[in-house]
């Protein structure tokens, strides 16, 4: 909004055309999210509290007693200063940046069906499993399906590290998109389980996705990087800018010990919509670096389960995802978070340096 009311200007006046420059508005879009998330989040906890909204502990997980009541959905927070700071700084003809907010709308409607089952609804289960994911399916097959209309977008997936390796994979790229969309998703909310544990990873993914996708929208350094360009995608920087701003203002209140929890809502909308930009970047294989911690929480619960399975009841974890396991180690709470933050800025450091090495 404020870009299509002041760059028209710098016909007239040389210093709006700032608006113009995709880094600055992305600066701008983040401290608005960080702001807007800031101000507002004490009466947004208020009034979840009044609503009674209160996050469901399970039995199985003892150390976590004192969370209960704590309120939860606080992804709504993080929607609204993520998507008024969006409106305000992105170009809103740009076609890429309605589909990455379609996307993360979507998960997010999805996310927030649930919670709403579980906190006001009282069904401590909330979506079942195949209602979840059947609706997670619909919002990436829509939004990939009208990804693949525009004529600057390919099929060809790109292999990280490895410059001659590029196949197309035509129609079966579909049902690939999609299943990274929801595996980042479903991946994020597995993580979210302990004080600032998934938001802080996003935050540092969100950084790191939002300079992929402006290095693809930009033909000089695409060409010089030798990564795909793909024109215009580069606008999605503002959003990826306001993820990281609005994600700082959550943490404000969801470090340890936390006073709101992001709910399905939030993990499930913030982990589609990472999915997505990793996709509109053509960097969806590096999404497993960036995203190192939610993929190796969603695997240790997959060898669990399966372990399980196998044996009749033996166990390779105490529990499942893997930072419950810490924690029945008696591995400090605050301690788990911030090594997986440091894990998380790690992977995505090595992720950056493929932009280079190729």
């Amino acid at each position: 909004m404020i870009y299509h009311l002041l760059y028209p200007l710098g016909s007239d006046f040389i210093v709006f055309n700032v608006f113009r420059y995709i880094t600055f508005r992305s600066v701008y879009a983040l401290l608005t999210a960080l702001v807007v998330s800031i101000v507002f989040g004490p009466r947004f906890i208020a009034w979840l509290n009044r609503l009674k909204c209160g996050q469901y502990i399970r039995e199985d997980v003892p150390t976590h007693n004192g969370k209960a009541g704590t309120p939860t959905m606080g992804g709504l927070l993080i929607a609204v200063s993520l998507l008024s700071s969006v409106l305000l700084w992105g170009d809103l003809t740009n076609v890429y940046l309605w589909l990455t907010i379609f996307v993360f709308v979507g998960f997010g409607l999805v996310g927030f069906w649930d919670d709403f089952l579980k906190v006001v609804k009282k069904k401590n289960q909330g979506i079942s499993a195949g209602g979840k994911l059947l609706g997670q399916t619909v919002v990436a097959l829509g939004a990939i399906s009208l990804l693949l209309l525009q004529p600057a977008y390919s099929t060809i997936l790109y292999f990280p590290f490895i410059k001659m390796l590029q196949p197309d994979l035509l129609w079966f790229y579909i049902p690939f998109a999609v299943l990274v969309m929801i595996g980042s998703s479903n991946g994020v909310n597995l993580t979210d389980g302990l004080d600032g544990l998934a938001i802080g990873p996003l935050i540092v993914a969100g950084a790191c996705f939002g300079i992929f996708v402006y290095v693809a929208g930009h033909v000089h350094i695409a060409k010089y990087l030798q990564v795909a360009y793909v024109p215009g995608v580069g606008e999605v920087s503002v959003f990826c800018a306001a993820l990281v701003g609005a994600g700082l203002g959550f943490l404000w209140f969801n470090a340890y010990p936390a006073q709101v929890f992001m709910g399905d809502v939030g993990s499930l909308s913030l982990g589609g919509v990472l999915g997505f930009i990793a996709v509109l970047a053509k960097q969806e294989l590096l999404l497993l670096l960036v995203g190192g911690l939610f993929v190796v929480e969603t695997l240790s619960v997959i060898l669990q389960v399966g372990y399980f399975k196998m044996t009749g009841g033996k166990r390779i974890f105490r529990m499942a995802p893997l930072h419950h396991h810490f924690e029945l180690q008696g591995v400090p709470e605050s301690k788990i978070i911030v090594r997986c933050w440091i894990f998380s800025i790690i992977m995505a450091l090595i992720s950056l340096s493929a932009l280079k090495l190729r």
